[in-house]
C-alpha cells in the first residue's frame, strides 16, 4: 500500500519581534520600527516592521545604515522574555493540530499534519485555523505555506506575506518550481547563487536542463541535492528532535579586521572559547568544523569541513577559504562544530589512541552551508 501524500505546513510569524512590540505599545503601530542593537555599538537589525521595510530596512542590516535609510526609525532593544512567552503560546496552538512539529526559531516551525482529522483533514483549513488562533490569542499575525514537502512549504509561506497563506498541490509542483529563482533553493546562499549565475543557471528550470554528472562536477554531492529540489523533490521528514545541532562562538569587532593576517591572529582566542563551551556542554562528539565571516559590507559566508577533532590548522584553512570569497575587511568572525549523533560517530575508536579520540580530519575546506533566513 502506498504511503499517504504528506501534508506539511510551514508557519512563519510576520516580523515577530517587532509585532510583539507593536502589540504591546499601539503607539508603535504606525511608525517605522526595528528591533536590534544600537548604532553606536555596531548593532544589527534583528527584524523590522513593514513600514520600515518600505525604506529598504531589513534584517541583518547595520542599525547605522538603517537609520541613514530611515531617519525616523525607532530602534528598540530585544526583550527575549516576552518573545519566548509568545512563542510558547504559539507552540501550544500548533500542538492542537499535530505532535509532529519542528521548530526552526521562536516564531517559525514545520508541522506535519498528514492523516490528522482536524478541519475535515484539510491542511489548508488547519493553516487558516492556526493563523486565526495566533491572531486572536497572541495578538500578532502569521503566514503559512502548505505543500507536500518542507522545501515547498517554506517557499510557499513567503508567497503571500504578511498575514496570508499559499497552497502548492502535488499537481501544481512542476509548474511552480520551473520558474522559481535558484536563490529560493534551500542551501543556496550568495556565493552558490553567483556560481550558478555564472553557469547561466538562474531558475530551477535552468537547473533541470543540466545532467546530474555535470552538476556533480561543479558542485560535488550538493549538485544532486540541487537537482532534486529544482524538481520539487524533498524527502526530509519533519523532525521532532530538538537536540542541539551545533556549538559555536563568534565575535563582532569594534574595529574591522583589515586583512587575512589579522583574522588569523584572532583564531586562537576563538578556539579557546569554543573549547571552553564544548567542555561546559560535556565534551560532546562532533562531526564537522566551521568558520563564519561577515565582511564590512555585511555580506557573509560560512565554510565547513568534516572533522572529529579540534584543529587550529583546519580552522585556519577554512578561514583562508572564506576570506578569499570576500577579500575585504571583516567585522565578525566565528568558529564552530557540528554535533554528531549515534550514526555519525566513528567506529573502531580504539584504532585512534588510548583516549578514544581520532586524529584531526584533514579533508579539504567545504562548500558554503545553508544560510539562516531572517524572520
Amino acid at each position: 500500500m502506498n504511503a499517504p501524500q504528506r501534508k506539511i505546513i510551514h508557519v512563519d510569524c510576520d516580523c515577530f519581534y517587532a509585532a510583539i512590540e507593536m502589540r504591546d505599545d499601539p503607539c508603535l503601530r504606525d511608525v517605522p520600527l526595528a528591533v536590534g542593537g544600537r548604532p553606536e555599538t555596531r548593532g544589527v537589525v534583528a527584524t523590522c516592521n513593514y513600514i520600515a521595510r518600505r525604506y529598504g530596512v531589513h534584517s541583518a542590516m547595520s542599525s547605522a545604515r538603517a537609520l541613514r535609510l530611515c531617519p525616523e526609525l525607532v530602534i528598540l532593544p530585544p526583550d527575549m522574555a516576552r518573545y519566548r512567552l509568545a512563542s510558547q503560546q504559539i507552540m501550544a496552538i500548533y500542538q492542537r493540530y499535530t505532535d509532529v512539529i519542528e521548530p526552526l526559531s521562536l516564531d517559525e516551525a514545520y508541522l506535519d499534519v498528514t492523516g490528522q482529522p482536524h478541519e475535515q483533514g484539510s491542511a489548508t483549513l488547519m493553516a487558516e485555523a492556526i493563523r486565526r488562533q495566533i491572531r486572536e490569542e497572541v495578538g500578532i499575525t502569521a503566514s503559512a505555506g502548505i505543500a507536500p514537502n518542507k522545501f515547498l512549504a517554506k517557499v510557499a509561506s513567503d508567497w503571500n506575506k504578511p498575514d496570508g497563506q499559499f497552497l502548492i498541490r502535488p499537481r501544481d509542483i512542476d509548474a511552480f518550481v520551473v520558474t522559481l529563482p535558484v536563490e529560493k533553493i534551500h542551501g543556496v546562499g550568495r556565493v552558490t547563487a553567483e556560481r550558478l549565475h555564472r553557469l547561466g543557471i538562474r531558475s530551477c528550470g535552468d537547473l533541470r536542463r543540466w545532467s546530474p554528472a555535470d552538476l556533480f562536477r561543479h558542485f560535488g554531492s550538493f549538485g544532486e541535492r540541487l537537482l532534486a529540489l529544482a524538481e520539487g523533490r524533498d524527502e526530509r521528514p519533519v523532525s521532532t528532535d530538538r537536540s542541539r545541532k551545533t556549538i559555536s562562538v563568534e565575535e563582532t569587532y569594534a574595529q574591522d579586521l583589515p586583512d587575512l593576517a589579522s583574522c588569523l591572529a584572532k583564531l586562537p582566542e576563538l578556539g579557546d572559547r569554543l573549547q571552553a563551551r564544548l567542555a561546559r556542554s560535556g565534551s560532546p562528539a562532533f562531526k564537522g568544523l566551521s568558520v563564519k565571516l561577515k565582511f564590512d559590507d555585511f555580506s557573509q559566508t560560512t565554510v565547513e569541513q568534516p572533522g572529529y577533532g579540534l584543529s587550529m590548522a583546519a580552522f585556519g584553512q577554512l578561514l583562508r577559504t572564506g576570506y578569499a570569497r570576500g577579500a575585504r575587511p571583516v567585522r565578525l568572525l566565528g568558529v564552530g562544530v557540528k554535533l554528531a549523533d549515534d550514526f555519525d560517530l566513528p567506529r573502531q575508536l580504539r584504532l585512534f589512541g588510548r583516549d578514544g579520540q581520532p586524529l584531526p580530519d584533514s579533508a579539504p575546506a567545504g562548500e558554503e552551508s545553508p544560510p539562516a533566513e531572517p524572520a
